[in-house]
């Protein structure tokens, strides 16, 4: 008898228990189909094996199908974020961005860029925080956030 079989041999023999993965409920390992994985399955336990292998299969196909149809999509939507970040750099060297390019910041993250309007003339009239947006993409929820707290008047200055 091999040292797996006299393990099996003592489990059946116990009276430990064990809790199934699945449904959480404790059962005695006396009761339990025990066997060595490393030869042939018992009926029950091929059965199993069978019915798992096979949702394998077909879970690997749906994934396989699902990532076909994400592809497509997945690229388009990298282009335009990817189009999105040069056109949001290069947008006031536009001769119909409407604002003197020497005034504009261009800062990234969260918003895109500021505007000191009249800074090139050395007098600042006013400060534009402004989000460049390309397509039908919206504000995130930080850039909604700067959006309310400008519009709240909750801007402070400070030096340090």
């Amino acid at each position: 008898m091999s040292k797996v079989q006299e393990l099996i041999a003592a489990l059946r023999g116990s009276r430990l228990h064990a809790e199934c993965v699945q449904c959480r409920e404790e059962f005695g390992l006396a009761d339990a189909l025990l066997f060595d994985g490393r030869g042939s399955f018992p009926p029950p336990a091929q059965e199993r094996r069978e019915r798992l292998e096979e949702d394998l299969r077909t879970k690997s196909e749906e994934l396989r199908e699902s990532r076909a149809a994400l592809a497509p999509e997945s690229e388009k939507r990298t282009v335009a974020v990817g189009l999105g970040k040069i056109v949001e750099k290069v947008l006031p060297a536009h001769r119909d961005f409407g604002m003197p390019v020497p005034d504009c910041r261009f800062l990234a993250e969260p918003i895109d860029m500021m505007v000191f309007h009249g800074a090139s003339q050395g007098k600042i009239d006013h400060i534009t925080f402004m989000e460049i947006k390309t397509g039908g993409s919206k504000l995130n929820a930080h850039q909604q956030q700067v959006r309310d707290a400008v519009s709240d008047g909750a801007v402070r200055w400070r030096s340090l």
